[in-house]
């Protein structure tokens, strides 16, 4: 049918429209539903000049499939001409120019193959050329968004989009690649707006409702999310993408039952959907069937899986053959699924050790002296900051059960706004120098726009707590742009922290995370940064110990408490009775009371880790005879 459809289309352009009939005649003869055949059979009348029928044939393609791409363009044209016509009295309405419009439809088909085969110059060049001669042309602008997306470019993206949209308010595509632009540029509320806008425009679409509940997620409205999810679900059941992302939001909020039989009823529907797996296995608290492990190896031994499945389903039997007591084959998952996430991610020690170089040798004395008082004194944000899989979530949990402390989620909004200093005439300048050039009220806007960003995740408590770990980087800067902020530093046994964070498979953000030896690298650095911190600003940072948490809680929660300036509160000892979404790994352990079985965790792995412990060798050495490695 699409070879009709094309063959109709091409006759159109050479007016050859008896052919053109006849192609699409066919085409709806075979598949009287088929939108683009209905949409063909328009663009044929408009060309005749049998506008208004034209117009009932694009309304046809629109209730077919209400995303179809450009066809509310043509009806709006379509009823420019109509109402000149009435005006002049018009039986049947000329349509100049249609022809260019069909030779722009066939350049648009031709941009979208030059984007499939990799060739974004000529595509690129081929919309300008498009839009040169029509600048409100809708799809062209659309595909010049795409463009700009692909290539990290977000705000040129939403300009291109915008203009779209005003020329097309009702092109629900348009309104969905805006949704995800804005969450690029993480203007969540901007997004949701548009997923709200695609929802008004196609409610009969199970889409429409999956971009909203993405959005309501993203925006930490799992309860809505999961409600947007079901009436997706309602439209078109047994979608396993949709009910994996439905259970991930079921995790978050603690249904742990209902997110582990809908990760199920995924698996059922699709076995080889290896995200519903490794979602189950990362649970920590969570064993498979033999029947499951047994349909996982058989998955890993066909040839035909792709790296990123291969990836999640090692990850999850390491962590099953962990749970198990089966630590060489849990390890030989983990190194397995490591060096293949490792092909596709991209890290270079040497740019890390030279970026934290320039970070201390810029914080100095002086520095902050010279620069003291600049900053918001606004005291509400407590830092979490750290390693991954050092206790970070459980020092979070504990703050978060406390009255006056909002809990919120790993933000980004610290790296984002300083990502977001411009110095002019320095467009290419990154942190630390970019400090250089602010004076008191540009230091003091550091501050107030992360508060101003963060505003929205709070519900109202004097203090929250912001958990991303990689925030540690930024401390000299905390205290210059939020002197009186609060930061803790998770602490681990390091052989215990690297080797948690080697078998973590994160989403996105931890590179280093995928080789031992560039983990232990960074682990040397990051002790580094965090010393250089303690030496030059003693008692700004506070180090909590995940083993003394453990040995000790309520003497640990105390001290947290105290650092914070917060009165002690029996609900921060019963953190786990705490009600709250948790989106990171540990989200089901910190919903457990205190438990040591993760202590020393290392010592199983030992025989394996002897390139780690290599690196780590100058810290082990200096911890106490019980917490170093055999080999020390």
């Amino acid at each position: 049918m699409n070879f009709l459809c094309l063959a109709a289309r091409a006759a159109i352009v050479q007016q050859k429209f008896d052919d053109a009939r006849r192609y699409l005649d066919e085409a709806v003869r075979i598949h009287p539903d088929f939108a683009v055949a209905h949409d063909g059979a328009g663009d044929l009348l408009f060309a005749e000049g049998y506008v208004s029928a034209a117009v009932r044939a694009y309304e046809q393609a629109l209730r077919l499939d209400p995303t179809l791409p450009g066809v509310l363009t043509k009806i709006e044209k379509a009823q420019e001409l109509i109402a000149r016509a009435e005006k002049t009295g018009a039986g049947k309405v000329s349509a100049p120019g249609n022809a260019r419009r069909m030779a722009y439809a066939d350049k648009i088909r031709t941009v979208e193959q030059q984007l499939q085969d990799g060739n974004t110059k000529q595509a690129e060049d081929t919309i300008r050329s498009i839009l040169k001669r029509d600048p409100n042309h809708v799809e062209a602008a659309r595909l010049l968004a795409r463009i700009a997306s692909d290539k990290k470019l977000y705000k040129d993206a939403e300009v291109y989009l915008r203009h779209a949209a005003a020329n097309a308010p009702d092109y629900t595509r348009i309104w969905v690649d805006l949704a995800n632009v804005l969450k690029e540029l993480e203007r969540e509320d901007e997004a949701l707006e548009c997923a709200e806008k695609v929802l008004e425009l196609a409610p009969e679409m199970a889409e429409s409702h999956l971009l909203h509940a993405s959005m309501l997620g993203f925006v930490g409205r799992q309860h809505e999310a999961i409600a947007s999810y079901k009436r997706a679900l309602e439209i078109t059941p047994d979608r396993p993408g949709a009910l994996c992302s439905m259970a991930h939001h079921m995790k978050t909020v603690g249904d742990r039952d209902e997110a582990i039989a809908t990760y199920r009823r995924c698996m059922d529907i699709k076995p080889d959907h290896s995200e519903a797996y490794w979602s189950l296995a990362n649970l920590k608290t969570f064993q498979f069937t033999d029947q499951e492990i047994e349909v996982m190896y058989e998955l890993l031994d066909g040839e035909y899986l792709e790296d990123e499945a291969r990836i999640q389903f090692h990850n999850a039997l390491g962590l099953d053959r962990e749970s198990r007591g089966d630590y060489d084959t849990a390890f030989s998952h983990y190194e397995k699924c490591n060096r293949l996430r490792r092909q596709s991610e991209s890290y270079d020690p040497v740019e890390t050790e030279t970026r934290y170089d320039r970070v201390v040798e810029v914080f100095n004395e002086e520095f902050l002296a010279e620069r003291q008082g600049f900053g918001d004194p606004d005291p509400a944000p407590i830092f979490v900051v750290g390693l991954p899989r050092s206790g970070s979530t459980l020092i979070e949990q504990i703050l978060a059960s406390h009255s006056a402390v909002d809990g919120t989620h790993e933000l980004t909004n610290l790296a984002s706004t300083v990502r977001g200093i411009r110095i002019p005439g320095k467009r290419n300048e990154q942190f630390p120098d970019t400090l250089f050039s602010l004076n008191a009220d540009g230091i003091r806007k550091i501050g107030t726009d992360y508060l101003d960003a963060t505003r929205k995740y709070r519900a109202g408590a004097p203090y929250f707590i912001d958990k991303n770990p990689n925030n540690f980087v930024f401390t000299g800067l905390l205290r210059l742009a939020l002197p009186n902020a609060k930061i803790i530093n998770a602490r681990r046994h390091p052989l215990d922290s690297c080797f948690g964070t080697y078998k973590q498979l994160f989403a996105s953000g931890q590179p280093f995370s995928y080789d031992l030896v560039e983990l232990g690298e960074y682990y040397l650095q990051y002790m580094r940064l965090m010393d250089h911190w303690h030496q030059l600003m003693p008692g700004y940072v506070l180090d909590v110990q995940y083993e003394d948490v453990v040995a000790d809680l309520e003497t640990q929660v105390r001290r947290i408490l105290d650092f914070c300036g917060l009165p002690f509160e029996e609900s921060c000892l019963r953190f786990h009775e705490t009600e709250r979404a948790v989106k990171t790994a540990s989200s089901e352990q910190v919903r457990r009371p205190i438990y040591s079985s993760s202590v020393h965790l290392w010592r199983n792995y030992e025989s394996h880790l002897k390139d780690l412990i290599e690196v780590l060798e100058p810290l082990l050495a200096k911890l106490s005879p019980e917490d170093r490695s055999l080999s020390l």
